[in-house]
């Protein structure tokens, strides 16, 4: 089998390429992506070069791990049949690039495991769940408290912000400085941090990926409060030690979802407890990905861009 799969051949050299796919094992599926995800954090590092030592790194390399689409040949134990809608994280399965994260192509292999049903009806935003699930192990992860202030209204920022309200919380403070993005909040204000007098937020959540704000939040934590380090960060963290040491303050790292927090998120998007409505800005052919991509990370109105692959052979 064949697939049409975005190739990033190196650094900021970015193309449609057509690739064979290996062959399907018997706990395998095969899946048509309908739609799939421009990650602004780990992707970004990838195609500007930029990111750290990462395992299984390498050009060229198929990224995405944001995708959604229909399941159209399982093995015989797969547990899943096709016409099953799904989202994927990604997928390894490519001969002559790697598969890192391999989502972002027309045609996938992947384990049914890796796999989570997801509604039809869910459309595009069906490759939001990995995103949306990343931001609920946040919330959820060991010994976490609820957000008081979240840094950067981009598409994580608010569906931290949209968790914590579902959780039952608070509304959070979020801070951003692009005029353009303090728009679209639902239910919590937006503001930039020039105008936010407040220096005792118990939990503060960055979003923003700028390694550069540790000592101006760690300014703003109440004594004993938590910097959680939601972003992806590509330079080394540090900070000064004093102002931390006179708080008493707590840092801790967010990593990717597991799981269940796929399995969670989910859930609370049935139910309507989360909506995922207005996150997606921006649609593009998968042909038009070099364009695409250079816009999703360009571009500050662009929140989330998204590639259909439907008319995409």
């Amino acid at each position: 089998m064949h697939t049409h799969a975005v190739l990033l051949q190196n650094p900021r050299e970015l193309c449609l390429a057509d690739l064979s796919l290996t062959d399907p094992g018997p706990e395998d599926i095969v899946v048509d992506i309908h739609h799939s995800g421009i990650s602004t954090g780990t992707e970004k590092l990838f195609w500007t070069g930029e990111m750290p030592p990462f395992p299984g790194m390498g050009y060229p390399l198929v990224p995405g791990y944001e995708a959604a689409g229909e399941v159209v040949e399982a093995g015989p134990e797969a547990r899943l049949t096709p016409g099953t809608h799904v989202f994927v994280p990604g997928a390894n399965c490519y001969d002559g690039a790697h598969g890192l994260f391999g989502g972002a192509a027309s045609r996938i292999v992947t384990k049914a495991s890796r796999v989570t049903p997801i509604d039809a009806a869910m459309g595009r935003d069906g490759a939001l769940l990995a995103l949306a699930a990343t931001a609920r192990h946040a919330i959820a992860g060991l010994r976490a408290d609820l957000p008081e202030l979240i840094v950067g209204h981009g598409v994580l920022g608010r569906l931290l912000a949209r968790l914590t309200i579902a959780a039952g919380g608070e509304a959070p403070t979020v801070w951003e400085i692009d005029p353009g993005r303090q728009t679209g909040a639902a239910g919590y204000p937006v503001l930039h941090p020039d105008d936010d007098p407040r220096r005792d937020y118990g939990t503060i959540f960055d979003a923003s990926g700028d390694s550069g704000l540790l000592d101006a939040l760690v300014g703003r934590l109440a004594k004993g409060g938590e910097l959680v380090l939601a972003g992806f960060y590509k330079d080394r963290i540090d900070f000064a030690f004093a102002p931390a040491f006179m708080k008493e303050a707590r840092i801790r790292i967010a990593a990717e979802w597991t799981p269940g927090d796929l399995v969670a998120t989910r859930a609370l998007i049935e139910t309507g407890a989360l909506s995922l409505a207005g996150l997606v800005t921006h649609t593009r052919p998968a042909a038009a990905a070099p364009e695409a991509y250079e816009t999703a990370f360009g571009d500050p109105a662009c929140l989330k861009m998204i590639l259909d692959w439907k008319d995409t052979a």
